[in-house]
């Protein structure tokens, strides 16, 4: 194909992602509804036991309720279209892959997705409790209420379910440059203390600094996946050593 050819494919393709994500975006904001009384459970716990006056979830514009259901309406339409725009990526590209690069990528994909799912559940597990743990340190003397920015508040959640996510695909990451060659299984586990310092210290950021048991949590199941992607990777090392010494490419072992 020509560059134009190309550039007319890469619209076709943007075009189509883009029709999906409104698409979604649409459904998002039907059910926004629903969505957002979820997002303020922790706040209605908090309410039901201080009382109605003491906490709330502030709406201070105009237009507040209307850009807070549009900006959850584009974080579900972003996941619910994500089938259709990660195929279209797939679909630009795949064509310039090797086949062993198509395998690798599939792979990829087969473990990130479910991973970074995961992420997002364990993100929403921990999130009321760092809510409601956080709250208790609001003086509780008469004249005194804490009042939620609607825009903050949900930056605050999708911040954290995002950051959440992403770190749990990290693992995946680990492999996938085992298998590019760049590092092998045995640095990846020699590394292990480092490691468990960085997970620790993320840990401890992205949760309450009393919140100790959604730290231990979320440090305990970073460390799992490490520990597992630095195994698969010294599986494949070791598939990668029996192949080659079945082709003879391995060097000769120096005699005794």
């Amino acid at each position: 194909m020509s560059l134009a050819q190309h550039l007319l494919e890469l619209r076709r393709r943007l075009f189509i992602a883009a029709a999906g994500l409104i698409v979604g975006m649409v459904i998002g904001f039907i059910i926004s509804g629903p969505v957002i009384d979820l997002l303020t459970q922790p706040i209605a716990q908090i309410a039901a036991t201080h009382g109605d006056a003491y906490t709330k979830l502030n709406f201070n514009t105009v237009t507040s309720g209307f850009d807070l259901r549009m900006r959850i309406a584009f974080s579900i339409g972003l996941l619910i279209s994500a089938p259709v725009w990660l195929w279209q990526v797939w679909a630009f590209i795949m064509p310039g892959l090797t086949r062993k690069e198509i395998r690798y990528t599939i792979g990829f994909l087969g473990a990130a997705i479910p991973l970074f799912v995961a992420g997002l559940y364990v993100g929403w597990t921990i999130m009321p409790h760092m809510i409601e743990l956080m709250a208790t340190f609001v003086p509780g003397s008469k004249g005194v209420a804490q009042f939620y920015d609607y825009s903050t508040y949900y930056d605050f959640v999708f911040k954290l379910l995002l950051v959440v996510g992403v770190s749990f695909i990290t693992p995946v990451f680990l492999v996938a440059l085992n298998l590019a060659g760049v590092m092998t299984g045995r640095t990846i586990l020699r590394g292990w203390r480092v490691a468990i310092i960085i997970i620790c210290v993320f840990a401890a950021a992205a949760t309450p600094a009393a919140d100790v048991s959604s730290m231990l949590l979320l440090g305990g199941i970073l460390c799992v996946l490490y520990f597992a992607a630095a195994l698969l990777s010294l599986l494949f090392d070791r598939r990668k050593r029996k192949r080659e010494a079945a082709a003879g490419l391995l060097p000769p072992e120096p005699l005794a």
